[in-house]
């Protein structure tokens, strides 16, 4: 009777579901792969994916770089999997390679930047028109006015 050993795999998720699900929310990942398509042979994560991916590495470990993102995601490949809803998420798909290519693909057409720029700006930004009957100015304000309106000093001539 041969019975088949449990395997437990503990990763330290730590911010970064919370990171990868207000990224969701703002629809970063979707609103990406609307303005920069990628190629037919792009295999893997759509560009979107792993853009948030690499801003979530970003923001949690305060490093930019690229050689750095497929080892740190090797040690969260179930962690990404379930936040990102993906099967079969691989280590390579976090390849310095990889991430140099969005680097292309997101400088290369200026167009696109603007008008993703805009379509994120209408999911993350609230403009509200509220009518105010009364103003309320805080004292650093109103002493930056009071200044701006003082008189400068006659300067004093040497005789």
């Amino acid at each position: 009777m041969s019975t088949v050993p449990n395997i437990a795999r503990i990763e330290r998720s730590d911010d970064i579901p919370l990171l990868l699900a207000q990224m969701e929310k703002m629809e970063v990942a979707a609103l990406l792969d609307k303005h920069f398509p990628t190629h037919g042979n792009w295999q893997g994560l759509s560009l979107g994916q792993l853009v948030v991916v690499w801003l979530a590495y970003i923001l949690s470990e305060g490093d930019h770089r690229l050689n750095s993102v497929q080892g740190w995601a090797a040690g969260l490949l179930m962690t990404l999997d379930i936040c990102l809803k993906t099967i079969g998420l691989r280590e390579l798909d976090f390849s310095d390679d990889r991430l140099c290519m969005v680097l292309n693909y997101l400088g290369q057409n200026d167009a696109a930047c603007e008008a993703y720029e805009s379509d994120q700006n209408t999911t993350t930004i609230r403009v509200y028109n509220m009518k105010a009957r009364r103003i309320r100015i805080d004292s650093t304000y109103s002493e930056r006015l009071r200044c701006r309106h003082r008189r400068r000093p006659v300067p004093i001539r040497a005789q």
